[in-house]
């Protein structure tokens, strides 16, 4: 079996293709890049001006990666202009060399996000109705082993990078940002790092229990590591979806104050007038990349 996913990963790097975006790097693409955990989907590397001759290069994970570089495969035609943006602070020296890693959504979606362990943790009529909106049971599990068994080890292996936690940060939007902080409470030994935008403290798109967010703080309360060696971003917004999180995410600012965060390794910021969506997420990166990859020393 392991000899067989090899020569998958072997045949998926042949495959592969370059994009090229001039004066902002190169994208290489990996389609249906292949997993024994989740359902095979694209993976597509961005790779800054003068790779590899600055490396080694920290890796940041970013959910959603259809919607990061490409307007053509973006949800609604509206890309984070991720490229754009990393490029731009790299010229002015604002951050640290990085690659980024866009993991394109798979067909169970959302599924692919919720963390399992506060599914488990709900009533079951909570469970019920996830179960019932999502149509299927949370495979986050088998989407961080993907994360940290198969794609990792074949990033490392492929490109010049920063293998430490210090050089690998997960990041991501809505369900996307409760995974990334899922995966660092999961792999607090490969994540050094997460950036949690516009997370999405309900869980359910049809209802704000309450309920829900209190069972991922109890999580959190066991699980987020306080060695005080991770980092973690949080936003939001204030105008539609967004304008929930803010009670949510100051209860868990108070969490992160209790284990022993502060302004060396924790922010989050409110975004007055900025919502749920992909324009208003590509002006509110610039601010994930400077505090994931600052521009002295971890």
């Amino acid at each position: 079996m392991i000899r067989i996913f090899c020569l998958c990963l072997f045949f998926s790097l042949q495959l592969s293709a370059q994009k090229k975006l001039p004066g902002n790097g190169r994208v290489q693409q990996f389609p249906h890049f292949p997993s024994s955990q989740i359902t095979p989907r694209d993976v597509e590397v961005w790779l800054p001006e003068g790779y590899p001759q600055f490396g080694p290069y920290a890796v940041i994970y970013m959910q959603d990666g259809q919607d990061l570089f490409d307007s053509t495969r973006a949800v609604g035609g509206v890309a984070w202009k991720a490229d754009k943006a990393a490029s731009a602070l790299l010229r002015s020296k604002k951050i640290q060399q990085c690659i980024l890693i866009g993991i394109h959504a798979g067909p169970e979606g959302e599924l692919d996000y919720i963390p399992r362990s506060l599914f488990d943790a709900l009533p079951v009529n909570l469970q019920n109705k996830i179960t019932t909106e999502y149509q299927g049971k949370p495979l986050s599990d088998a989407y961080l082993l993907f994360l940290v068994k198969e794609l990792k080890p074949f990033i490392d292996n492929s490109f010049y990078t920063n293998r430490s936690p210090e050089g690998t940060s997960i990041a991501g939007a809505g369900m996307g940002g409760l995974l990334a902080l899922y995966a660092l409470c999961e792999y607090p030994n490969i994540f050094g790092a997460a950036a949690c935008m516009s997370t999405h403290w309900p869980v359910s798109k049809k209802a704000n229990d309450a309920r829900i967010p209190k069972a991922m703080k109890a999580y959190l309360t066991k699980k987020l590591p306080a060695d005080g060696k991770h980092r973690i971003y949080f936003d939001y917004g204030t105008q539609d979806v967004d304008k929930q999180y803010k009670p949510y995410q100051m209860d868990v600012d108070l969490l992160m104050k209790e284990k022993g965060y502060s302004k060396k390794n924790w922010v989050t910021k409110e975004y007055a007038g900025s919502g749920y969506n992909i324009a208003d997420w590509q002006m509110r990166f610039p601010a994930v990349l400077k505090f994931l990859q600052p521009p002295m020393a971890f």
